[in-house]
């Protein structure tokens, strides 16, 4: 039988609501108390009145007219008793109520406690996160109010990001420290070959030396540009441009770098024009075209194009007849260091965070990062900036 679930009410109704129950039940066990008391004191005077004060009692409680003597009796010997009998009552009012109260306190309390278990929870869930034990959680709880299931609810989602967070931070400390651990080593090594002399100072030497350099000199780069999209002070000048311009800009001065990996550029560069940060712009169009040369250079052929849509929003598309994407590219490719297969690796030149860098620029302009593969064979990606970013 499944179990009914009610809505949970605003601390402030609950609060009223429970307060109104509190009254009337406190009233009502007051005037349960004083009405049986006074019914005990009665049953009390009537056995102890004389006998014809008695028959007289008797004969009034049934509708008839004791004579005058014994009715006289009666009043008297009531009369005698109606001052203590006054304070019988009060006090018995007093300590009904009291009890009443107290009754009403304790159920009160209980109630409170009940109401406050989740915030108990919660001080000791806070208490496990600020020792850094991300993984804990606050069980949500049908009988809470709004505003404790909403901050169990907030608190988890805390909780959860923070885990997260973490995560991605040991991943990424590692990651960085595996991408600089061989230019190091080979940069170290090869000083010290050359300060004991086992290696010449040659130029070759050196000249190796200094790409190692400009390979760390760009994981720092890539590293700096990641930093500052999550601080949000990635796209900082932004300007009317002409996405086709610069495109065309860009794949002029990468022409060097397409040449050596023999692939055929096509274009097809409408004006697309929108407000951007261009070089955050060229950067991530450059980006792409170095992912494209280091994996789908095989293909020989790299398609360029630009787009203004109808709705004013502006397509920047860069195609190739690689290998295309692996399965699933949507859910990982924001993810830092990051390759597709083990033939992306280090031996292709790559870190790992040209895609993320990509993604964090376009982000970063309010737009999105699209990935396929084309039906014919080779990847697809796609730059959407739309008018509301801009």
């Amino acid at each position: 039988m499944k179990k009914l679930r009610f809505p949970c009410l605003p601390l402030a109704t609950l609060t009223a609501i429970v307060t109104a129950i509190m009254l009337l039940l406190s009233v009502g066990l007051t005037y349960l108390g004083v009405n049986w008391y006074a019914n005990y004191l009665e049953k009390t005077i009537t056995d102890g009145l004389p006998p014809r004060a008695a028959a007289a009692y008797k004969m009034l409680g049934e509708n008839k007219v004791p004579d005058g003597d014994s009715l006289k009796i009666l009043f008297d010997h009531l009369n005698t008793l109606a001052e203590p009998t006054d304070f019988k009552v009060l006090m018995s009012v007093l300590i009904c109520g009291l009890l009443s109260a107290l009754i009403c306190a304790l159920i009160g309390v209980y109630l409170a406690r009940r109401l406050a278990s989740p915030l108990a929870e919660l001080t000791s869930a806070a208490e496990g996160l600020k020792s850094g034990d991300f993984s804990v959680r606050v069980a949500a709880s049908h009988h809470s109010t709004r505003e404790v299931s909403s901050l169990v609810e907030t608190f988890n989602a805390l909780a959860t990001s923070l885990d997260t967070m973490e995560k991605r931070l040991r991943f990424n400390n590692m990651a960085v420290a595996h991408e600089l651990r061989t230019p190091l080593t080979i940069l170290q090594g090869s000083l010290q070959s050359m300060i004991d002399g086992i290696f010449p100072m040659d130029r070759k030497i050196i000249s190796d030396l200094l790409l190692q350099v400009e390979g760390l000199g760009r994981i720092v780069e890539d590293l700096r540009t990641l930093s500052l999209a999550i601080g949000q002070k990635l796209v900082m000048e932004r300007q009317r441009i002409d996405i086709s311009q610069l495109v065309e800009g860009v794949l002029a001065s990468a022409k060097p770098m397409l040449d050596a990996s023999k692939i055929q550029v096509e274009t097809d560069l409408q004006p697309a024009w929108t407000s951007a940060d261009s070089p955050r712009i060229r950067q991530a169009v450059l980006a792409l075209l170095e992912n494209a040369c280091r994996y789908a250079a095989d293909g020989g052929w790299l398609r360029c194009e630009t787009r203004q849509l109808l709705d004013e929003s502006v397509v920047i598309r860069i195609l190739d007849r690689g290998p295309g994407f692996p399965e699933g590219m949507d859910a990982v490719a924001v993810n830092t260091f990051w390759r597709g297969d083990p033939s992306r690796s280090r031996a292709t030149g790559g870190t790992g965070l040209g895609l993320s860098v990509v993604q964090a620029i376009v982000v970063a302009h309010g737009g999105r990062l699209e990935f396929a593969n084309r039906p014919e064979g080779g990847a697809m990606v796609t730059i959407h900036l739309t008018k509301k970013s801009a």
